[in-house]
């Protein structure tokens, strides 16, 4: 698959997500919900400006929107997404604690 195609997807991924339309993000991005369909397509390349523009918008790194294929199988976990994007809009005290929390919980689970 190439480069495009998988920014595109992950583009799509993160914006269903935030349960934004293509012309919902490109009027963040200030673009037109056209172009956004054709980046999640495949069918046109990015500039890094808007590429950095779409995910301030979806408020993610930039670094998310590139397919990490160790990663592929959590690709049909939405719940876990939901759970990474949860923890990104919390304090790094809070993620720490809700860590802690989770890792006390699967230990007993564990035994």
């Amino acid at each position: 698959m190439k480069v495009a195609k998988q920014v595109g997807d992950q583009i799509r991924h993160y914006r269903n997500l935030k349960g934004l339309t293509q012309e919902q993000l490109a009027e963040v991005v200030d673009t037109y919900g056209t172009y956004i369909g054709r980046l999640e397509r495949g069918e046109q390349n990015v500039q890094l400006e808007t590429l950095e523009k779409i995910a301030d918008a979806l408020q993610i790194s930039v670094y998310a929107l590139f397919n990490h294929p160790q990663f592929d199988h959590l690709n049909n976990q939405e719940w876990i997404w939901q759970v990474v994007h949860l923890m990104e809009e919390q304090s790094t005290d809070d993620q720490e604690r809700a860590f802690r929390v989770l890792s006390e919980m699967f230990k007993k689970t564990a035994k």
